[in-house]
């Protein structure tokens, strides 16, 4: 099975080893339980993703409820997970020259720093740490436009969180001629960085990152994880026997199997 669907939207059902072979270009979003949440009620969101070439599944969860549904997906593949594989893959590639754009203060410099020394040339030719609410702001956006095609860049990794990140590939990847994948890629820089650690391995495996999370910055996260993604498992209990109601199209229901 090739894609499979949750809550409406079709993940691309392969693995990481598969996907690096067959990634020559495009968007490409990393879906979890938050997503799927925001693209209930989210319409720009959802606009956004209509343009995404893959959708990988960002979530351990995601995977069990797809087990739940009959329609399995094969792996978790985390933007955290495929970014530096992305970039190992084209360790020889001198076509593939990323722009960094994400993080607090000089994070996106310092990832910048650390994966060049990693994969042993300067893949990352250039990065950038947007300020607070930038993406409301034209002028600021122009000038990273202008900057990432200043750069020579055929790669924008982008990690400002969801839905931001997928809302401003939407709206200004038209405007970036040189750039031929699009990485929305979430907390990627800041672990690259190396200033926030990832969960361990048996946590991220078994569906509890998100916890880890929870327990790093519980005043960021609490509303998140325990209030706006618990309806989830209802929606998926829904879809499973036939009842899920596609979100901004009424009278459609989709049905489990699909």
């Amino acid at each position: 099975m090739r894609k499979v669907n949750l809550l409406n939207l079709d993940f691309d059902n392969l693995s990481i080893k598969e996907l690096l072979r067959q990634l020559k270009s495009g968007v490409v979003f990393t879906p979890n339980v938050d997503h799927l949440m925001k693209l209930q009620c989210d319409r720009e969101f959802l606009r956004a993703y209509e343009i995404a070439d893959y959708k990988l599944c960002d979530s351990q969860i995601l995977v069990y409820a797809s087990r739940f549904l009959g329609t399995p997906i094969k792996e978790k593949i985390s933007g955290s997970d495929f970014f530096p594989a992305f970039c190992t893959y084209h360790r020889n590639n001198e076509k593939i020259k990323i722009f960094l754009l994400g993080g607090q203060k000089e994070t996106a410099a310092k990832a910048q720093e650390k994966l060049n020394k990693k994969i042993g040339r300067n893949i990352v030719v250039a990065a950038h740490s947007p300020s607070l609410g930038f993406d409301r702001n034209e002028l600021e956006c122009a000038e990273i436009v202008e900057m990432i095609n200043r750069s020579g860049a055929t790669v924008l990794a982008i990690g400002v969180g969801a839905p931001k990140q997928e809302k401003w590939i939407y709206q200004y990847r038209n405007k970036l001629p040189k750039i031929d994948f699009f990485l929305a890629v979430g907390a990627t820089i800041d672990f690259e960085a190396g200033n926030v650690k990832r969960a361990p391995k048996w946590m991220s495996e078994v569906g509890f990152e998100w916890l880890y999370r929870l327990l790093l910055e519980p005043h960021r996260l609490w509303k998140r994880y325990l209030v706006e993604d618990l309806p989830f498992f209802w929606l998926i209990i829904k879809q499973k026997f036939n009842m899920y109601t596609i979100p901004h199209r009424e009278k459609r229901v989709y049905k489990s199997g699909n």
